[in-house]
């Protein structure tokens, strides 16, 4: 049982991974990306790396900035559907914004792409068995 849970552990550290970030669209009036700047650091966004002293202030232009908080907002939120939009002043994208200083590192959380049936996903088995678990133990069964 153990030798089956490492696996599916394995399985799910060596599969395929991709990195998403929330990044503010070219063209924008540096007035709309200001606003969408504003709404996520007001948001809960960390936006302390792009303060005078942080390690994402430069280049000090809104646009970097606007990067910065909107991916952290999209990132905080657990990448949920909708929180990288931003009245249409954002979207995803598979590759960091670019401009950024090389001290930034723009949060990104990375998912693994199991092709696995429900019952092996080790996502699935993970959101189950976590309500088996009593006192540090883990009793888990299967049908």
């Amino acid at each position: 049982m153990a030798v089956l849970v490492y696996l599916v552990l394995f399985l799910a550290l060596t599969g395929h991974s991709s990195a998403i970030y929330c990044v503010c669209k070219d063209g924008m009036s540096d007035q709309v990306l200001q606003k969408a700047l504003d709404y996520a650091c007001g948001a809960g966004a960390d936006c302390s790396p792009i303060l005078q002293s942080g390690a994402c202030y430069s280049p000090n232009t809104v646009k970097n900035h606007c990067d910065y908080a909107v991916n952290s907002y999209f990132q905080k939120r657990g990448q949920a559907q909708g929180s990288c939009d931003f009245a249409g002043t954002a979207t995803t994208s598979q590759t960091a914004p670019t401009g950024a200083s090389t001290t930034c590192v723009y949060p990104a959380t990375r998912y693994a792409y199991l092709f696995l049936p429900p019952v092996l996903n080790p996502f699935v088995l993970l959101s189950v068995l976590k309500d088996f678990v009593i006192e540090g133990e883990i009793f888990c069964y299967f049908l």
